[in-house]
């Protein structure tokens, strides 16, 4: 079953069931995937699919921390978003599956203590192995927090 027949069962069940926040979030995301699918011409593979949704997840994010604190409703709004948009995400690698990972390259890459002029490359190998499956800012940090 593709994403976007998942998602339009889910916003069905959302619509029965009177959830409108829900069904509202859902709508976005289907329509952000309808869009993909449209823009390439042809159904989406299941990594663009996760790309759609990885996508509106780091938007909403970035619209919450850029919200006011006094604007509580917009907050709870993107919270709630948020909830239901990991769903349809994958399971993220936590900090030690990177760390492993990040060891393993430089081991692959023959790099004992890697100096910043090695981010460049290490990154470069890095970054396909863990796409679509960590956080690349954490990535980001935790290869900085490698280097000498």
């Amino acid at each position: 079953m593709s994403k976007i027949d998942e998602v339009r069962s889910a916003m069905v069940q959302a619509m029965k069931a009177g959830d409108k926040a829900t069904k509202e979030t859902l709508s976005m995301l289907l329509a952000a995937l309808k869009n993909k699918a449209i823009d390439k011409r042809a159904d989406l593979t299941e990594d663009e699919e996760i790309q759609v949704v990885m996508k509106e997840i780091k938007q909403t994010k970035e619209t919450l921390e850029m919200t006011p604190a006094d604007r509580t409703e917009i907050i709870e709004e993107c919270k709630n978003r948020l909830a239901v948009l990991e769903q349809y995400a994958p399971v993220m690698m936590g900090e030690d599956e990177i760390r492993g990972i990040i060891t393993a390259t430089l081991k692959e890459l023959g790099i004992e203590t890697p100096a910043s002029s090695d981010k460049g490359k290490i990154m470069k190998t890095l970054m396909p192995k863990v796409k679509g499956k960590a956080d690349g800012k954490l990535v980001n940090e935790l290869v900085g927090s490698y280097i000498k």
